[in-house]
Order: structure tokens, then C-alpha cells, then sequence
């Protein structure tokens, strides 16, 4: 009879949420390596070189990979003949050993978690709660699949109820291009197929939990339909052009995987969840004889990567940079970031709007007359740092304030991740601002770039408050410019084009 501790879980849990702050899994770094070889792009060969050298700085100083430490999704199978040692109910537990993962002092991560989603949205501190997914199962062990999904990817997340006879192909080439680039491409697509609308979901979350294999399918051949559609899909969306951050390029998936269930003769229920190049996943078993312990990589497990961005970039200095400057950039172009700027995102937008609209007006620490909004949620230091990973949010959520930032505040540009919206777009070319991207999943190499840190407005919101930053080379790419012109909408189309002409033995 196999008697697990409740301690062993709380501790397991806490280190495997650790570990997968700032360890990539293997296979996926050798997928990111294998497309950043064969890319022809410029840019998403760039930001495929700022995710392999963000990752091994992780490894390395074991911080986070992506300022988003996630949403915390545990899998559980309890084996039925376990008996447990225990005063906690395992949910309990679990939520013990994330809460431990998330305010650990050596390495702290960012709680993003919030109550009273329909109310006060009011951050739980610690990360917790998890969400839980328990099986009773034979066997004499408990099997925990611990991940940590950000909420670019999440937020991407796709279902629908097709007819039997419709193409879940042409769903899913129907479907990617809408989720834009905020899930943080390359990455993996996990799809569900069958039961219910909710256990289609569940299907595709579970199936992002599998190994990248995609290769040693493409050598053997498939054995089913599903490993049929994953090849077709895989080819598919990556003849979109999407590529990496969605600045078109070869490779936008390294995997796409398929589970699937009986359903209803009347329904196909079809879900779609990306994971993005902060993937983050272990997976354990406890026997009874302790904590798990998982093995740490190699630093040679790494492929050894310099960053070329800084050759023929600009460098811009933030504080003196006038709108004359910014009308002389061009999309695509690389710009070394220098000075201060400010950051906000969707707590801090809001605040500001109902500040304007009330007539009280801004606060007299913050003025954005001809300044850089820098979207992100920053984790907090440690040691000697001046700030934790920070990396970009999705700059889409901000869309609905960039008239009013502006129109009313001065602001001359935004920085963020991924692409701008229609409104979004118009706007900037209204008034002649600028988007400037920088890499999603790069978060502890950005972090390298600020030298000072402070906050001057809305210290309440904690992450979400608005500091300054100052910075020292910070890589973006000019994605929307003066004009209106978005990379986000050329790239894509461009390399659409070219790779129905590349032979298909290079993509």
C-alpha cells in the first residue's frame, strides 16, 4: 500500500513550478533551434534568437522565462489503492505548493491571479488558486502534470461546434490568422476533438502537455487520421506566413497536437489552445518514497546564439526623441531604446481614462506629453536586480484607450507585443505616433536593458502600476508607423507569398 505524504506534494508542486519558471523543456528549445535554422526572415530569425538566448539566461540565472509567470493548470490521476498521510484535501495541497512556488525569495514570481472576476478583480497575492483537474485511476501512485499557461496565449484560446461534415482543416486555417500574434508564435497548437464543448477544451489543454514530435512523425509516416490531420495542419498553418511574433517568416508552429473523443452523432466539438514561447510543463510521480525531483538540463543543452540586432539599428534617446524623428522611422526597422519612458497596461489605462473623464486629470508624477508607454506587469527583484523579467503584454487590450492617450495625454508612442488593431492603427496614424513591438518570450533579456525602476503613479495596482523605467538598448521593432503602416499585416502577406515558391524541402 503506497502512503503519500502531504508534505511530498506541497513540496513537489512548489519545486516543479520553480523549475519550470526558468527551464524551457528540451525538446521545445531544440524546435525553436531547428526553425531558427532553417528561417529565412530577418526579423522572426531576430526574435527566434532573442527566445533561445532569453531561455539560456533563465537556465542560467534562474529567473523567469516570461514576466507572465501563468495560470497555474495542475493534472492529477490518483491511482485508488493510495492512502494519504494527510490533513489538507488535495486541492489544498496543490494551491500550498503554488502558493510556496510564487513568494519564494530566491526567485519570486508574479501573481496575476485575481478574485472577484466580475467585481473588485482584486489580486489573491500568491498565484493561487490553480486550476485543478483530478482522474481516480488504477495504480498505486499519484501522476501530477503541473503548467503554467500566460494569459496571451490563454486569451487565445478557440471553440467551436461544427457540423459533423464540416473540415476541421479549414476551421483551424479559418481561425489562426484571427488570433493575431499575442500568443506569442512559434509555438504549439493543442487541439480537442469530440465530447462536449467543455471536454474538447479540456482535450486540447491536456494535449500541449505531450512532447514536441512532429519530426519523427513527418519521418515515419502517421498510423491514424489524427496524426494525418496534425501533418496537414502543421503544413498548413505554416504556409500562412504568419512566423515568429507574426512578423512573417517560415515557421509559426513547431507542433500541432490532436486528442480526440466519442461524441454525440449530431456534434464536433473542435477547441484550439496555443502555447507560446514561454511554454512551460513538468511532469512527476509520486510513489510514496519522497518528493519528486526533477533533472536539471545542461547549459550544453543550449544552442550558442549571438544577438545581431544592435548591427545597423538606431539608437534613439527617449528623452529628447520629437515627432519629427518618429515620422523618419520605418516598419521593420530595429530601434535601441535609451532613457526613460513610462509603462501602464489594462489597470492603469482604466484608472487614467476614469481620471480624464472625471475632470480631477492625471497625477502630477505622470506626464506622457511626448513620451514611450512600455505595456507590461513586471516581476518584482531579486538580489541585485533592479527589476524582475519584463517583457511586453499584448498591446491589443489597449486598443480601446489609444485615442484617449493620444488625443488628450501627448503620448507620442506605445510599446508592446504583437500587433495593433484597426482603431488602434487609425488612431496612430491620426496623430502621428508610433507602435514600437518587442519580443514576447524574451522577458529576462528585456529586463537586462533597465537600469532604474521606480514607481510614480497608482502603487496600488501593484504590477500594474505605472513606473519609469530607464533604459539602456532596449531591441524593438518599429511594427506600426507614422503612416499607419503595420508589419503585422505586410509580413505575413509577404511571406504567404514566398513560400509557395520556396521548394519544399527547405521550410
Amino acid at each position: 500500500m503506497t502512503v503519500i505524504q502531504q508534505d511530498h506534494v506541497i513540496d513537489s508542486v512548489a519545486d516543479a513550478l520553480q523549475f519550470i519558471s526558468y527551464y524551457h523543456p528540451l525538446d521545445f528549445i531544440k524546435a525553436i533551434h531547428q526553425a531558427y535554422e532553417k528561417e529565412q526572415s530577418t526579423a522572426a530569425k531576430d526574435a527566434m534568437a532573442q527566445i533561445l538566448i532569453n531561455s539560456r539566461m533563465c537556465a542560467q540565472g534562474r529567473r523567469p522565462i516570461c514576466q507572465d509567470t501563468g495560470i497555474v493548470t495542475i493534472f492529477v490521476k490518483v491511482g485508488m489503492d493510495v492512502r494519504w498521510d494527510a490533513s489538507l484535501s488535495l486541492e489544498d495541497m496543490i494551491n500550498e505548493g503554488v502558493r510556496r512556488a510564487y513568494t519564494h525569495e530566491d526567485n519570486v514570481l508574479r501573481a496575476s491571479i485575481l478574485s472577484d472576476p466580475l467585481g473588485s478583480r482584486t489580486n489573491t497575492k500568491d498565484n493561487t488558486p490553480a486550476v485543478i483537474h483530478t482522474q481516480l485511476v488504477k495504480g498505486n501512485t499519484v501522476d501530477i502534470v503541473v503548467a503554467a499557461k500566460g494569459g496571451g496565449s490563454e486569451n487565445k484560446s478557440k471553440l467551436a461546434m461544427l457540423n459533423p461534415s464540416d473540415s476541421v482543416v479549414d476551421w483551424v486555417l479559418k481561425t489562426v490568422p484571427t488570433m493575431g500574434a499575442g500568443w506569442c508564435p512559434p509555438g504549439v497548437l493543442g487541439i480537442g476533438v469530440g465530447g462536449t464543448a467543455e471536454k474538447a477544451m479540456l482535450l486540447a489543454k491536456e494535449s500541449l502537455m505531450e512532447p514536441i514530435n512532429i519530426q519523427e512523425l513527418i519521418d515515419r509516416g502517421p498510423n491514424s487520421r489524427a496524426e494525418e490531420l496534425r501533418l496537414e495542419i502543421y503544413d498548413k498553418v505554416n504556409g500562412l506566413g504568419i512566423g515568429a511574433q507574426g512578423l512573417g517568416g517560415l515557421t509559426t508552429v513547431v507542433d500541432v497536437k490532436i486528442n480526440d473523443y466519442p461524441t454525440h452523432a449530431a456534434s464536433l466539438p473542435v477547441a484550439m489552445i496555443p502555447n507560446c514561447a514561454a511554454t512551460r510543463h513538468a511532469h512527476f510521480v509520486l510513489d510514496g518514497s519522497g518528493p519528486a525531483h526533477l533533472t536539471a538540463p545542461k547549459l550544453e543543452d543550449w544552442p550558442e546564439i549571438s544577438w545581431k540586432g544592435s548591427d545597423g539599428a538606431r539608437r534613439v534617446n527617449l528623452d529628447t526623441v520629437t515627432p519629427e524623428e518618429v515620422a523618419s522611422w520605418k516598419p521593420g526597422e530595429t530601434i535601441l531604446l535609451n532613457g526613460k519612458m513610462l509603462t501602464g497596461r489594462d489597470a492603469a489605462h482604466k484608472k487614467i481614462a476614469d481620471l480624464l473623464a472625471s475632470g480631477e486629470g492625471l497625477p502630477d508624477t505622470v506626464d506622457f506629453k511626448n513620451r514611450f508607454i512600455y505595456y507590461v506587469g513586471p516581476v518584482d527583484p531579486v538580489r541585485e536586480e533592479v527589476l524582475g523579467p519584463a517583457g511586453p503584454t499584448t498591446a491589443t487590450r489597449m486598443d480601446k484607450f489609444t485615442e484617449m492617450m493620444l488625443a488628450e495625454t501627448g503620448l507620442l508612442g506605445m510599446i508592446g507585443k504583437a500587433e495593433r488593431g484597426p482603431t488602434a492603427i487609425e488612431s496612430i496614424k491620426k496623430h502621428k505616433a508610433v507602435y514600437l513591438m518587442a519580443v514576447g518570450g524574451a522577458a529576462y533579456l528585456v529586463s537586462k536593458a533597465i537600469r532604474k525602476s521606480r514607481v510614480v503613479a497608482f502603487e496600488e495596482l501593484g504590477m500594474e502600476a505605472i513606473h519609469e523605467f530607464e533604459v539602456e538598448d532596449m531591441p524593438v521593432t518599429v511594427a506600426v508607423d507614422s503612416l499607419g503602416e503595420s508589419v503585422h499585416e505586410t509580413g505575413p502577406k509577404i511571406w504567404r507569398a514566398k513560400i509557395g515558391k520556396i521548394p519544399l524541402e527547405n521550410t
